[in-house]
């Protein structure tokens, strides 16, 4: 397919059309959709442990294609700026305000001294949390800053030679008064230039018989020149910077990718990455060396060494083996804890027992303790004190999770086995035990004499009620000390405060911006910490319920239906519908059945939402249930063409009988999994006037070794690959259908190639095609300019073909 260039950077629009391309510049949906894209983001917060200071971060919505633009280097699997030695896509915060809230009617500060045009990330509080840490990127490069919160001032630290490449650039020492920083090596070679290098060779990969079943990674390493490049913008030095700007290096040159304070701050855990590189996985899986040093980096032991992992046995529960999870014990002052795979690591091993946790003293040099072995594959660790802990485990097949309560002092002690239920299960959840941050942010459990207490999303077939329980260590009863009751309003409950008995809660409404509050227990009062408004007031007309049909198996359903508000069921001519939604795999049909819409949610509009159209006079079936089972011996994928028909016409069906809409003016749409079903659904139905799929996959042969949550290999199920692919059936395709795709999407599997090849077969084999490439876009599109287009297509392809 040949492209044209502008000059300028412009859209590349393929067209069913005499013409086989369209080079337009980036346009804009109509004044309805325009203003509600246009409005001003409420800040994120973050709260300090006692619960007593927030501060409130600021971004912009979204970024420039003119920001996007920037030089990008993507190399194992990451994309860094190579001028400025940061994540090319990171999120930068603009703007940061302080409140305290002991200050009763206090209004948030805000921070003086920030630079100008701020590029705030990485923030971390600081031990006795007083101050945080953050990082500001410059046109040369990233700094690190100090917000003091007493005085809501902020100054700088450094000079922008910090490298924040492979993250964790940021570690302040246990005594608060400086911190390890990644920075650049005093002396660094030069990058390589890709298009100007002269090869000395080819390159070439070999396999040694073993097998290597590999997702399909995306920016991955291709050649020495790109290895060159990794290793010089992974490696730093480690400085030791403190607050009154006084530096020294305390390590030198390597490519640091872990770096963590023990407990007591006495020690510190260092992960390097090593060579060989590869050319197949992401540099995760690169070999790595971990090395425990004091905190005047003096070395102390190596207690891990990872090799390269190209070749783990096949299967989601898969795992290498060795030591893996090194982390410290959050309870002790410098504990090391680890696992180890007791099947090889390979899934299809019949054994007792899957792993086992094992802890290891200071000096690091003795024997590990073995602490407890899992039936399952292990997951996590919580951590209390000397005698209690939690470990989590779980076993994708089955979708079993189990947690166990045990005593770290006593491994030889049978732990007690809390609960073994259905991931999937909703209902039936138990919910997550309440934690308190520690100096240097993990988490440890809270304990009340005898009692442990557990946070609940509370979904239930009534609705969804959030509670509070505690657990009883000695009998092993639970008892409801708060459920919302709200039936009009939702209300999450972020944070359980034991030691003043209240809860740190989320309401909101359809209409009501989110905002927290404090639960007072003890007279069951709420007070209200923060007053964020609803910035979409056009909206607060639109009528939005959820709905409960069945489908024609009789598994319960449901959608959240949005109405626009002159939508009247008993009008002559009826409203055109757009469904949107998303399939999802399940083990059981009473898992796949069960409700976890919420009426109540707050009608939030993130760029690529449906609800848009409601503005347009479209009903919108927004996060319909598309689940698609298998049970038994029975994969969900073995029926997966059957199952989605079945879905999107009980979704229709249901709506249809409401009265308000033309079954014959529906659309559906979805993004990534959801535009690979959109294919699928204008393929096998004929239910749609038009579709839009987004960063879809459409080749299943060219995700060979499985997808989503396919297990199987292509050579193991070739028919569930070639059936579930809409491009081995692209000459049955039925329905106008509009191709959208990031430029540079990166994520696994939905590379551009997909697109482009699908639009390539329907255009040949003459269906109504549109495909919009997006430029330098990832699977998700963050550029105003881009999203603003992306509308625009949308709502002049629903005005097209189906209104």
């Amino acid at each position: 397919m040949k492209k044209f260039i502008l000059p300028t950077l412009c859209l590349l629009v393929a067209l069913p059309s005499a013409r086989a391309q369209e080079n337009t510049g980036y346009r804009k949906p109509s004044a309805e959709i325009l203003k509600l894209v246009d409005v001003p983001r409420a800040p994120s917060v973050q709260m300090d442990r006692a619960l007593e200071s927030m501060v409130l971060l600021y971004r912009d919505a979204y970024k420039t294609i003119e920001e996007l633009s920037q030089q990008e280097l993507r190399l194992g699997g990451l994309r860094i700026d190579p001028q400025a030695n940061i994540g090319s896509r990171t999120t930068y915060y603009t703007n940061l305000k302080v409140r305290h809230l002991n200050d009763a009617g206090s209004e948030p500060r805000q921070v003086a001294g920030l630079p100008p045009a701020p590029k705030l990330s990485n923030l971390i509080w600081s031990p006795d949390q007083t101050k945080m840490a953050f990082t500001h990127t410059t046109a040369s490069g990233v700094e690190v800053w100090i917000l003091d919160l007493a005085t809501a001032t902020a100054r700088r630290l450094t000079e922008a030679r910090v490298n924040a490449n492979l993250g964790d650039a940021i570690n302040w020492f246990k005594d608060g008064e400086a911190l390890l920083v990644k920075m650049l090596p005093a002396q660094r070679a030069a990058l390589i230039d890709q298009k100007l290098a002269v090869p000395s060779g080819p390159t070439i990969s070999v396999a040694d018989g073993k097998k290597a079943r590999n997702r399909t990674y995306q920016d991955l390493l291709q050649n020495k020149v790109d290895q060159h490049n990794f290793k010089l913008l992974a490696t730093s030095e480690i400085h030791k910077i403190r607050l009154d700007g006084s530096s020294e290096r305390w390590m030198g040159g390597a490519m640091y990718r872990g770096i963590d304070f023990s407990p007591d701050g006495a020690y510190v855990l260092v992960t390097t990455i090593a060579e060989p590189f590869s050319y197949l996985v992401p540099y995760s899986r690169f070999p790595s060396v971990t090395t425990v040093y004091t905190k005047d980096a003096a070395p102390v032991a190596t207690v891990m060494e990872v090799p390269l992992i190209e070749d783990l046995p096949k299967g989601f529960m898969a795992t290498r083996k060795g030591r893996r999870n090194m982390d410290w014990r959050s309870d002790r002052p410098a504990t090391l804890v680890f696992v180890e795979a007791l099947d090889g690591g390979d899934p299809d091993n019949e054994v007792e027992f899957r792993d086992e946790v094992k802890q290891l003293e200071a000096p690091f040099t003795g024997a590990p303790v073995a602490l407890l072995k899992t039936r399952n594959r292990f997951r996590g660790l919580v951590w209390g004190d000397d005698h209690t802990a939690l470990c989590t485990d779980t076993w994708w097949n089955t979708r079993n999770e189990k947690t166990y309560l045990f005593d770290p002092a006593a491994p030889e002690n049978e732990p007690t086995l809390l609960f073994d239920h259905n991931s999937e299960d909703k209902y039936g959840d138990p919910g997550q035990f309440v934690t308190k941050r520690t100096e240097r942010g993990e988490r440890l459990l809270v304990r009340q004499g005898n009692r442990l207490y557990l946070l609940g999303a509370g979904y239930t077939e009534e609705g969804q009620f959030p509670f509070l329980d505690a657990l009883d260590l000695e009998s092993g009863t639970r008892e409801r000390l708060y459920q919302s009751a709200y039936t009009n309003r939702l209300e999450n409950l972020i944070q359980f405060d034991a030691d003043r008995n209240r809860l740190l809660t989320r309401e909101e409404s359809p209409t009501d911006y989110p905002n927290y509050c404090f639960r007072h227990l003890a007279d069951n009062t709420v007070e209200r910490i923060t007053s964020f408004e609803n910035p979409y007031e056009s909206l607060r007309t639109v009528h939005k319920e959820v709905i409960n049909y069945t489908r024609d198996d009789g598994l319960p359903l449901s959608g959240t239906l949005y109405l626009p508000a002159d939508c009247d069921k008993d009008a002559a001519q009826k409203a055109p519908m757009l469904l949107w939604a998303y399939p999802r795999e399940y083990k059981d049909m009473s898992s796949a059945g069960q409700i976890t819409s919420n009426p109540n949610r707050f009608t939030y509009l993130h760029y690529g939402s449906p609800i848009f159209w409601v503005a347009k006079g479209y009903v919108v079936l927004d996060n319909a249930a598309f689940p698609i089972v298998g049970e038994g011996e029975d994969e969900p994928n073995d029926t997966f063409r059957t199952q989605l028909v079945a879905n999107a016409k009980a979704a229709i069906d249901a709506v249809d009988a409401l009265g308000y809409i033309d079954r014959s003016k529906v659309a559906v749409g979805g993004h990534s999994y959801g535009a690979f079903m959109v294919a699928n659904l204008l393929t096998h139905s004929d239910l749609f006037a038009a579709g839009i799929a987004r960063s879809g996959a459409y080749n299943r042969t060219l995700t060979p070794f499985g997808f989503q949550r396919e297990e199987r290999d292509y050579w193991e199920a070739p028919e569930v690959y070639n059936a579930m692919s809409p491009f081995m059936h692209a000459d049955e395709m039925k329905t106008p259908l509009l191709l959208i795709h990031g430029e540079a999407d990166n994520n696994s599997g939905t590379y551009p190639m997909q697109s482009e090849r699908y639009f390539n077969a329907l255009k040949g084999l003459g269906a109504t095609v549109r495909l919009v490439l997006l430029p330098k876009e990832s699977h998700d599109y963050r550029a105003k300019e881009s999203i603003l287009h992306l509308l625009y297509e949308e709502e002049q392809w629903l005005q097209k073909h189906v209104q």
